[in-house]
């Protein structure tokens, strides 16, 4: 299965980006706990221009915690700031206390001047990584658009919060090729690519093997089995038969049952999976 998407509102995003990133101080970073390295941008490496970058390990409470300490870890040995956050369930106050860490200097600069101005932060990330509900978390209201699919948010929208915080939020983005299929498979299980251009088929056979490799136990409880055969593809029809997923006169709706495991993944039924661990990726520079 090869994977590439790019769409043409990207493009535009990241050129906005590059247009606006002199008005902010800093940025927060939002990545997916689940896929740390799959979530890192390599265009914004240029977009960023040396400003400093606040980390945010989003979705922690869908990963194994001593794997979320690893890379927890690695960002401090090497001065990354970073902090850990569900924004879904409003745990974000990290967020406001690792930017007032990060912009020390310049906020006792400016109260040495008697200056009341607020921190300005670009909210970067990929899409359908938290972001827009981040937040909506920070200022306790749906105040930007989320959604559970990529694309929700299209252009740019400033977010003032009461805590001396402005924050601009910008639509997800990719980079235009993917040279590491892997980490493009770990963005298509997260759901930060649109699934139109996308085999779900392919995906939940992927999906069974990672979870065959790495999380076999919890797997075969969720789908009450004893056993797996080795195909993929005719484990998905077992699992299918096994669950009754069936169409019409009795043919297996392996469609259904595709997009049923990956939801189930997404949702954290499959239990707590991280899909890189710190220590695979020994060989991955964080440039930013």
């Amino acid at each position: 299965m090869h994977i590439q998407w790019f769409p043409g509102h990207m493009t535009k995003a990241l050129r906005m980006m590059e247009e606006n990133v002199k008005l902010v101080d800093c940025l927060i970073y939002v990545l997916d706990s689940r896929c740390i390295a799959a979530s890192f941008n390599p265009k914004l490496n240029e977009i960023a221009g040396g400003k400093p970058i606040l980390y945010v390990l989003n979705k922690a409470d869908l990963v194994e915690k001593e794997h979320l300490f690893a890379w927890l870890k690695y960002f401090k040995e090497n001065n990354m700031q970073v902090v850990i956050c569900n924004s879904a369930t409003g745990n974000t106050s990290k967020v406001i206390d690792g930017l007032k860490i990060l912009n020390k200097n310049l906020i006792e600069k400016y109260q040495n001047k008697g200056v009341n101005r607020s921190i300005r932060a670009m909210v970067v990330g990929i899409p359908n990584s938290g972001k827009s509900t981040l937040i909506n978390s920070l200022c306790g209201a749906k105040r930007t658009i989320t959604g559970d699919r990529p694309g929700v948010t299209r252009g740019k929208q400033w977010v003032v919060l009461t805590k001396g915080v402005e924050l601009l939020d910008t639509p997800g983005t990719l980079w235009p090729s993917f040279e590491n299929q892997e980490y493009a498979k770990h963005l298509a299980f997260v759901g930060s690519i649109n699934e139109d251009i996308l085999n779900i088929l392919e995906l939940a056979e992927e999906m069974i093997e990672f979870n065959r490799q790495n999380n076999l136990q919890n797997f075969m409880q969720r789908y009450k089995l004893t056993e797996l055969p080795e195909n993929n593809a005719q484990a998905l029809e077992y699992i299918a038969k096994k669950r009754g997923f069936l169409l019409k006169g009795g043919v297996l709706d392996t469609e259904r049952l595709a997009k049923t495991i990956i939801d189930d993944f997404r949702k954290g039924k499959l239990g707590l999976i991280m899909l890189e661990k710190a220590e695979q990726q020994k060989n991955y520079k964080f440039v930013f």
